[in-house]
């Protein structure tokens, strides 16, 4: 009963984020839920290795995780999304192609999924899905072009303060060699960047 009420209560939530983006009853959404599949990873698990196939579109749920890519042997990372965020190998997913990039747990996790072979039948049955789809999708476009931008234009610290001030949980949450990678920061100049968040907290309790 207890599994089956947190099933329930991590479906309200992707209903709650499809709602974001269209006009979608309970009951057209409840006709969806048995395509998704949920699954459960351990912490450090690699959910989609490189020259493998992405075969699913996942909805987080649960945990922490981040995609990255190997660059002169060196791990970049490209994304690190929680709860209630998508993740995929993109190119990998809609091209049904060998991924070049790894999605890697960095604690233990929990997917609401749409295999790639449902998410084309759920697109052929609903066609409101299909609009979704879409809708998701050039979210994800712009919000990766916002990044792309803030990189080019925004200073080293203020990157570093910008993501901090709307990420505050992340510093304890991912290794540090991580969040310096995804905000392409040199690790020795985020390590001296942290006094900023430390002088901040003291004037707070001053």
């Amino acid at each position: 009963m207890v599994m089956a009420s947190l099933h329930k209560n991590y479906f309200q939530e992707i209903f709650s984020y499809f709602r974001r983006f269209i006009d979608i009853s309970q009951e057209e959404f409840d006709e969806i839920i048995p395509f998704f599949e949920i699954r459960d990873f351990p912490k450090k698990t690699k959910v989609v290795k490189i020259g493998e196939v992405d075969r699913y579109f996942n909805i987080i749920v649960k945990g922490l995780v981040r995609k990255y890519l190997l660059e002169n042997k060196k791990e970049v990372t490209l994304q690190l999304s929680t709860e209630g965020h998508m993740i995929h190998a993109e190119i990998s997913f809609n091209l049904q192609v060998p991924s070049d990039c790894t999605v890697e747990t960095i604690e233990p996790s929990t997917f609401v999924s749409l295999s790639y072979s449902n998410l084309q039948l759920v697109y052929e049955k609903f066609p409101k899905m299909e609009r979704l789809g879409r809708l998701i999708i050039t979210d994800m476009f712009i919000k990766k072009d916002y990044r792309d931008l803030d990189q080019l234009k925004k200073t080293t610290r203020e990157r570093f303060l910008d993501y901090m001030n709307n990420h505050p949980d992340m510093l304890q949450r991912v290794p540090q060699k991580y969040l310096a990678s995804y905000l392409n920061i040199k690790a020795e100049t985020f390590s001296r960047l942290k006094h900023l968040i430390r002088s901040r907290k003291t004037k707070e309790e001053n």
